[in-house]
């Protein structure tokens, strides 16, 4: 790939915005410096751009979603469509193929993005000499330096174990291995079940894995609506998941091509799990390794974690910024380009904003699940009157058209002003109706707003306006 050629004269290279890390957030906030006529540069330390989630991230666990529906569907779905399939097989290296060439694709595309915005590119590892000279050192060992008046980090984050476990990457592995196995499982333990557990033990399940989820908490996806992971949960169980709630895993042992898990039940007894692979789904941890921090007078937390300003992401340093997973907030990838563009346009003199309260969380299963704005746990807990609306997909025309009826759309709507306080989908195309709800939101609609609004027939989105009709005096049309 084009990037900047190692120079080892005396001759520093002076921009305007220096960003480390080339994920979804520093790419966008490097394109968004350039657009506003920043000299820019960014540095990835890996060889292809794109950071955690174009490639090991977001990007191929969405490719292998949808190539392993298209399997489950053949094999489970298509005789009452009509449509007869015989000796159906999985050919898995190609299914990893594909997802490697989709991968290939989308991170080409960053490349392509940096050369049009005249963005400089540096591979190596970044960090700090002072708050405006940063050091790049690449897998040779050679080493330069390039000063910035401002710089940002994005440098995304890392699968996190836990204290009992260690991650050996062969049978023991986080999402990044589950990506690219080399066969595929007839077994397989997932430690948690938060979006990432859930999401590639889908993937697995659908191949005919058998796959058992053990979560510490008594529910699954637990930073969702609790409605969609009682949902979820039911509509996984049909898939063939097992899950183990309330289970507090206390190791994982390796013997030959057998990984066993031991944890505690809810009632204190010893309890095993055996597969041919244990995924740990835990969290993730902000990667600041080796940053240099300490050089500018910054530390990390015990998450890796640096603070900021929460209207400029600005440290406590003057110049120098920090986006996405390296601060408070969801770890999620349109969070950090948000914060990108707003770290871009701050520098640049402008007054952007974000809503935090309108950050959308998906988890890509099918049904998908989507959410945004307020739980029922959380407005209860801030003590706020509210109404609520529901829609099943049973009753959509469009959902019994295509045989997507697992799901719902929960409104969820101030008792007094009718506005919309939170909206919680799980259905199909979940995270793409999701938008509706945040546009909706953005400009403090009502309930009986988007129920007014002509939504088309059939679709799926006319769910949200029924559950809105719901929401408004329990007006809905079709339930």
């Amino acid at each position: 790939m084009d990037h900047q050629p190692w120079t080892m004269d005396q001759t520093t290279k002076m921009y305007d915005v220096i960003v480390i890390g080339s994920g979804p957030g520093g790419y966008i906030a490097a394109v968004r410096s350039a657009q506003l006529g920043f000299k820019t540069a960014i540095i990835e330390r890996y060889p292809t751009l794109g950071g955690t989630c174009l490639n090991v991230g977001c990007i191929p666990s969405k490719a292998l979603l949808d190539s392993s529906e298209h399997y489950y569907n053949a094999a489970n779905h298509f005789n009452e469509h009509g449509i007869q399939v015989s000796g159906l097989k999985i050919d898995f290296g190609q299914m990893i193929k594909r997802k490697t060439d989709v991968v290939t694709g989308v991170t080409k595309g960053v490349q392509f993005l940096m050369k049009k915005n005249k963005v400089d590119v540096f591979i190596g590892h970044g960090s700090f000499v002072t708050k405006n000279k940063v050091s790049i050192k690449n897998d040779k060992g050679e080493v330069q330096e390039i000063e910035g008046k401002n710089v940002i980090i994005a440098t995304g984050s890392k699968p996190m174990s836990l204290p009992s476990i260690t991650i050996d990457k062969k049978r023991i592995i986080t999402s990044t291995e589950a990506l690219t196995l080399a066969e595929l499982p007839k077994t397989m333990v997932v430690i948690g079940g938060g979006i990432i557990g859930v999401e590639l033990g889908s993937v697995y399940a659908r191949l005919g894995v058998k796959v058992q989820v053990v979560e510490y908490m008594d529910r699954i996806i637990g930073t969702m609506d609790k409605d969609l992971g009682k949902e979820l949960l039911k509509v996984l169980k049909k898939t063939g998941v097992e899950f183990f709630l309330s289970h507090k895993v206390t190791g994982a042992t390796v013997k030959g091509k057998t990984v066993t898990v031991t944890a505690e039940d809810s009632k204190g007894a010893a309890v095993e799990f055996k597969g041919d692979y244990c995924l740990v789904c835990v969290g993730r941890k902000a990667y600041t390794d080796n940053l240099g921090l300490d050089k500018i007078g910054l530390e990390a937390d015990k998450r890796g974690k640096v603070v900021v300003d929460p209207h400029t992401l600005q440290t406590k340093v003057a110049g120098v910024y920090a986006i996405g997973d390296v601060i408070d907030g969801p770890m999620l990838a349109h969070k950090a380009e948000d914060e990108g563009v707003l770290v871009a346009e701050i520098i640049a003199g402008q007054k952007p904003h974000i809503d935090y309260n309108l950050i959308p969380n998906v988890a890509y299963t099918w049904p998908e699940v989507s959410s945004v704005g307020l739980t029922e746990d959380q407005l209860t807990e801030k003590g706020v009157g509210f109404k609520k609306g529901t829609f099943s997909f049973k009753a959509s025309g469009r959902a019994a058209a295509s045989g997507d009826t697992d799901g719902f759309v929960k409104v969820l709507a101030d008792k007094s002003t009718d506005e919309i306080l939170g909206v919680h989908i799980i259905g199909p195309r979940a995270a793409d109706l999701i938008a509706e709800a945040m546009a909706a939101m953005e400009y403090r609609a009502s309930a009986e707003d988007v129920g007014r609004m002509c939504h088309p027939h059939p679709t799926y989105s006319e769910s949200f306006k029924e559950a809105c009709l719901a929401a408004t005096d329990n007006r809905a049309l079709n339930a």
